[in-house]
């Protein structure tokens, strides 16, 4: 598959691919978070001590073929993660993880029971009370150990959701720096601040409020507490970043936490659980249980959770954002995008059209914050065809490939979906400037491929402009005036970001003035904010009350206790029936 240098020779762990000879390397580390189907197999050693596996052709059988039925080495099991333990589920129901480049069987997820749920709950719970009374910078400590260790197995990680999720091995590296960070793409240049270590600062970040005297001899100071368990549901599309958006904000507020990675990419996550354990999370404060539309319910349902995240497509965003919140639980739910970019006459075209590129492009457009749509006004109109001439440059290929630009989407489904839009698009009345589909990449002829798209003369009833589409197609449509590509954008239902590029601050002012998105780029193509902001999706990108990360996030994951004191002698005063005042009668 084409590994870099740079995991060739790499200390050997083991990810959620063990025992599939092109990822050997993984051999060691993450052991513990895979069961031995059938406990050991013959060729097999215990976990902890696993050999290079001897038969790479049937470690490397696809879905379908013959050779998988008598293939030695059937793949590895997912566990759970339970009060400390990773331990293999009892579900007789298991799901397949697929490398979306090959359709090659990676591992296989559980779909966790309701008994083992519950297990997990009541882990977070038990581990609670301990936990919340541990002085605040043990826990900041745990979380400075756990981004070293990050940064430490970077390479693995990132190769893991390479071959899970599918995106290039340098776009992986930036997943799992969004999470210990988030970066973010200026043409480039990549900023890279904080989020893991941002929780480093929780000492300060969840200091309360003091007034001394408030009334006579009376002070007043609230305290933000945690809330107890709290849980978070997890796309496909960011498999390091989204749980790192989410358990180590919660766990150092103080809380307890139950996290449902994707079933299509759990690998990150449990490595990531690895890694927490190994900077000293105590047992039960990090549980992981697997699954899908059953688990997602237990978590809605559960009485003993107490706040809920996600991050994922809006029929599921609506349904967890009504279920939990009929049952008093606090949500926060980032969902579905059709993020604009109006591009001004008086913009850097070669600066400009880079940033459509790769902000329209980049993981094959699976991002909530991908630029999916382009307004053109007036005289820029006429960079279409370089910008077609530059995305027929990117390469398309296996994620693990040096140089590939656009690896593949995660599923067959998802390859469908997004072919049967770029398709409703054509019989609307869209205009093909470059077509994406039907590509076929040597070697991966099987992969779950789709090229650069774009498509012209779009208009606000069109399907494909309507609807998210999750892929690597771009959107052009045009504008006379700013005016009139601001009602374009503001007409759109969802309001997650929205950029500008041009030369006049008049312009770059009106636009962030009048524009209906919570997230405002002005000559930058991916406006996610940095962590000590927060992530401020709007409109139907957004169902919740606060957002992730940043002073928002802190409040998501705490409560406010209010106390008022008084020291002072009250004896004698008598008794007095009347409302108290700071007011002296």
């Amino acid at each position: 598959m084409g590994l870099p240098s740079s995991i060739n020779g790499a200390r050997t762990v083991m990810g959620s691919l063990t025992c599939r000879c092109v990822l050997t390397r993984l051999a060691h580390r993450y052991a513990s978070f895979f069961a031995s189907p059938s406990l050991r197999r013959p060729g097999m050693a215990a976990p902890g001590r696993l050999r290079r596996c001897p038969s790479p052709l049937h470690c490397r059988t696809s879905i379908g073929d013959p050779r998988r039925a008598s293939c030695k080495h059937r793949n590895p099991r997912v566990r759970n993660l339970i009060g400390g333990a990773f331990v293999e589920s009892q579900s007789k129901d298991w799901i397949d993880v697929v490398n979306p480049a090959t359709q090659e069987v990676v591992s296989r997820v559980p779909m966790t029971t309701d008994e083992e749920f519950k297990a997990a709950v009541n882990a977070a719970k038990g581990a609670f009370p301990h936990w919340r009374n541990t002085p605040v910078t043990a826990r900041q400590r745990i979380m400075l150990k756990l981004q070293e260790l990050i940064r430490r197995d970077m390479d693995k990680l990132a190769l893991n959701i390479t071959t899970e999720q599918g995106k290039t091995l340098k776009d992986a590296q930036g997943d799992v720096f969004r999470g210990l960070e988030i970066d973010r793409y200026i043409t480039a240049v990549i900023v890279i601040p904080e989020v893991v270590e941002h929780a480093c600062g929780m000492a300060t970040l969840q200091m309360g409020e003091y007034i001394s005297n408030v009334s006579n001899g009376i002070d007043t100071y609230s305290i933000r507490e945690p809330l107890g368990v709290c849980a978070g549901i997890c796309p496909f599309n960011f498999p390091a970043m989204i749980p790192l958006w989410m358990f180590p904000m919660s766990v150092t507020c103080g809380n307890t936490f139950v996290l449902k990675p994707s079933e299509k990419d759990p690998g990150a996550s449990m490595m990531l659980a690895e890694l927490a354990i190994e900077a000293g999370l105590p047992d039960g404060v990090l549980n992981i249980v697997h699954g899908t539309n059953d688990v997602v319910n237990n978590i809605c349902d559960d009485d003993d959770i107490k706040a809920i995240s996600f991050v994922g497509s809006n029929t599921a965003g609506m349904h967890i954002y009504a279920r939990a919140a009929a049952k008093g639980k606090r949500v926060q739910s980032n969902m579905g995008a059709k993020n604009h970019a109006i591009i001004m006459p008086d913009a850097s075209p070669d600066a400009t059209l880079n940033s459509l590129i790769a902000a329209g492009f980049g993981a094959a457009g699976q991002r909530c914050m991908a630029l999916s749509t382009a307004v053109f006004v007036g005289g820029s109109k006429s960079w279409e065809d370089e910008l077609t001439r530059r995305a027929t440059e990117l390469k398309v290929n296996a994620g693990t490939e040096p140089g590939t630009d656009l690896g593949p989407v995660i599923s067959r489904q998802a390859k469908d979906r997004i072919s049967k839009l770029i398709q409703s698009g054509i019989e609307s009345g869209a205009r093909v400037v470059l077509d994406g589909r039907g590509i076929i990449v040597p070697g991966h002829e099987h992969g779950n491929f789709v090229g650069p798209t774009i498509l012209a003369d779009i208009t606000g009833d069109m399907e494909c402009y309507k609807e998210e589409i999750f892929g690597p197609v771009l959107l052009l449509m045009t504008a006379d005036n700013l005016d009139e590509a601001i009602q374009i954008v503001n007409s759109n239902k969802y309001g997650n970001g929205a950029s500008i590029f041009t030369t006049s601050g008049a312009s770059a002012r009106k636009f962030q003035t009048e524009i209906e998105a919570g997230q405002v780029g002005i000559n930058v193509p991916i406006p996610v904010p940095l962590p000590f902001f927060s992530f401020t999706g709007s409109k139907a990108s957004f169902a919740g009350d606060l957002n992730f990360y940043g002073k928002a996030g802190v409040q998501f994951n705490t409560q406010i206790k209010t106390v008022t004191q008084q020291w002072k002698d009250t004896s004698g005063q008598g008794i007095s029936l009347a409302m108290p005042t700071s007011h002296k009668s």
